[in-house]
């Protein structure tokens, strides 16, 4: 008897311990809207494997790429709702919602990386102010490469891209295709191959990263290297979710976050260089935009920027001013 109530007892305790274990693990998920082999979600898998070590598995985050959980656009409403405790999102794409979310996106204002990350060092206490006033947080932010126009034939100004089907994917690249005289589709990156192949689209603008995920060497032969801008995808956080984990799964959570940053602009930077020779490997044309092209394309911007500034008010001025101060 005594025997039979010892393993009862040593049942019941293993039973509770596991119990008490898995109650203590925290599970996560991190939609985001571009492949697994994009150098964006690499970085987002790492970032998940070092909030893992540090935490000794007691947060766990699962990365669902390619909009394999909730599509690009639907991810922000999805973290601020809580269907997803985390997100990537790019920037950009909510312009419409509060004018500052696209200033990353403004043609021509930040040409280079370090532009863009002075940008960035400028936008970054608006962009927490707004996603705190949401329930969110801001964890980490990480440039997409310079963008260039992708088209089935060689232009050389701005006239060129007149009745072209063009890839829209945020306000700002639907303008652009307006102020050129281009005719915007709204294509996100998951469904761009099939867009390219059927016909629907037949020019954008991205990255060359973008380009060789999208195997649009295999529709369109040409990329005008333009550095345009460079958006930034920003992973995001619901408020509740990060405040409900203990101080230290917190400080870890922050502390990958910022390797994550780091780690992401090296790798931006070297998908830039790579992804252009892939390129080229496959067949497109790497060209340097015309004189002419160029001066169009800033007028494009020129405008751009003033009517962001129009609907942006104070707090967009104040942006621009700073980023622009010497």
């Amino acid at each position: 008897m005594k025997r039979r109530l010892f393993a009862l007892t040593t049942t019941t305790l293993l039973l509770s311990l596991a119990a008490g274990s898995a109650a203590a693990q925290t599970k996560w998920d991190l939609p985001a809207g571009y492949p697994a082999t994009n150098f964006h979600t690499v970085n987002l898998t790492d970032f998940a494997n070092d909030i893992d070590k540090a935490t000794s598995g007691k947060l766990k985050i699962t990365v669902h790429a390619n909009g394999a959980l909730f599509k690009a656009p639907e991810i922000k409403r999805a973290v601020q709702g809580g269907q997803a405790q985390a997100g990537e999102i790019l920037m950009a794409n909510f312009q419409n919602e509060w004018q500052l979310f696209g200033a990353d996106g403004l043609p021509f204002l930040a040409d280079s990386y370090d532009e863009a990350m002075k940008l960035y060092k400028v936008q970054k206490p608006f962009l927490e102010k707004k996603l705190a006033e949401q329930g969110m947080a801001l964890l980490y932010a990480v440039p997409w490469p310079p963008q260039g126009i992708y088209v089935k034939k060689p232009i050389n100004s701005g006239a060129d891209l007149k009745g072209v089907k063009w890839r829209a994917y945020s306000p700002a690249t639907a303008r652009i295709a307006e102020l050129v005289g281009a005719q915007p589709v709204t294509v996100q990156a998951a469904e761009l191959s099939q867009a390219m192949a059927t016909g629907v689209i037949e020019s954008y603008m991205s990255s060359g990263s973008t380009g060789f995920d999208t195997k649009t060497y295999e529709h369109i032969k040409y990329w005008y290297d333009t550095q345009a801008w460079l958006p930034k995808n920003g992973v995001i956080v619901n408020k509740a979710a990060f405040d409900a984990l203990d101080a230290p799964t917190r400080a870890a959570v922050l502390k990958a976050a910022a390797d994550a940053e780091v780690r992401g602009l090296a790798a931006s930077k070297k998908a830039n260089t790579e992804s252009l020779d892939k390129l080229k490997a496959n067949g497109m044309s790497i060209v340097a935009p015309s004189a002419q092209l160029k001066a169009d394309m800033k007028k494009v911007g020129d405008v751009m920027l003033k009517e962001w500034l129009e609907k942006a008010g104070p707090e967009g001025k104040a942006l621009v001013d700073a980023y622009l101060k010497p």
